[in-house]
């Protein structure tokens, strides 16, 4: 397929990509490259190989609001199995503990969710990305190393119980799978989930699936897989990407040419948030933050 004159008008805006199993997050950014023709893209909140759904993609200026969008609640549906725990704290890692999980009821099951829902500490998976001295957690992990992260607090807004269904392994000892639904913010790891209710349990526990549903107002509505896009190409543009995540303030003409060279707007009216600003004509001007009585500019879109 030809790309030539796509390579010369990319335009602005984020693409909600439907992200398949087996692909890095990095992957994805190289994919769609190619169908945008252009190498200014980027996501938002990264995605293990193992997991599918919503990953932002950016697309030239809206690069600028990946590091904000990366920041917003995200939902999940996820299945965790019981009586089982791995040195990645999911089924792509090396098991390290058994048990029977067949003493579990679902009773303790829900219980055990109790804890880990609202502000929480949250020991990081080993085999995050966090930088270790400079290095990734996970490289280090991969050359044989171990490595403890320290917590951090994190918020779990919901941690639903769904189906728990039961079996029994080949060595004779039960093994539990709970579907789950989580809602949490920035910073989460749904695999850190899976290890500590299985360690409150005393079973053991990792992530078997894990599908992301919804980053910020963004779902799976609005998805579209990556063989559809090269078919034809969509992409959400930046003003109504900024008008759905974020309330907007329209500025007269004076105003505007004040905001395009990065000054504050001055309002009476109270945000709790970043607002997104734009011209008497509907251009995007840019997303500003309230700050002593007025909008202070975090990104200017020129």
């Amino acid at each position: 397929m030809a790309r030539g004159p796509r390579a010369r008008t990319a335009p602005d805006g984020l693409v909600v990509i439907d992200k398949p199993a087996g692909m890095t997050s990095h992957d994805v950014v190289s994919r769609m490259r190619r169908i945008a023709g252009t190498r200014k893209v980027g996501h938002a909140g990264t995605l293990d190989p193992m997991a599918t759904g919503v990953l932002l993609i950016g697309v030239e200026r809206a690069t600028r609001l990946l590091g904000l969008l990366a920041l917003t609640d995200k939902a999940y549906e996820a299945t965790i199995r019981l009586g089982r725990a791995t040195i990645t704290d999911d089924a792509e890692g090396e098991e390290i503990t058994r048990a029977d999980a067949s003493v579990i009821t679902d009773d303790q099951i829900r219980g055990g969710v109790v804890p880990l829902t609202g502000a929480i500490e949250q020991r990081p998976s080993s085999v995050s990305a966090i930088k270790v001295d400079g290095v990734r957690s996970y490289a280090r992990v991969r050359a044989g190393e171990s490595v403890h992260l320290p917590p951090r607090a994190v918020t779990v807004s919901r941690f639903d119980i769904g189906a728990i269904r039961r079996s029994v392994h080949a060595d004779g000892r039960g093994l539990l799978d709970v579907d789950i639904s989580v809602v949490c913010g920035s910073g989460t790891y749904i695999r850190a989930l899976a290890r500590d209710l299985g360690t409150a349990l005393g079973v053991g526990g990792h992530l078997t699936a894990l599908r992301r549903t919804r980053v910020g107002p963004f779902d799976l509505g609005v998805a579209r897989t990556l063989q559809s896009l090269e078919q034809e190409f969509a992409i959400l543009p930046l003003g109504e990407v900024l008008a759905a995540s974020y309330p907007s303030l329209v500025v007269d003409e004076v105003t505007a040419s004040s905001v395009l060279h990065g000054h504050r707007v001055v309002t009476s009216q109270v945000y709790t948030g970043p607002v997104g600003i734009f011209g008497p004509s509907g251009e995007v001007l840019s997303l500003a933050e309230p700050r002593e009585g007025a909008l202070v500019p975090l990104v200017v879109f020129s």
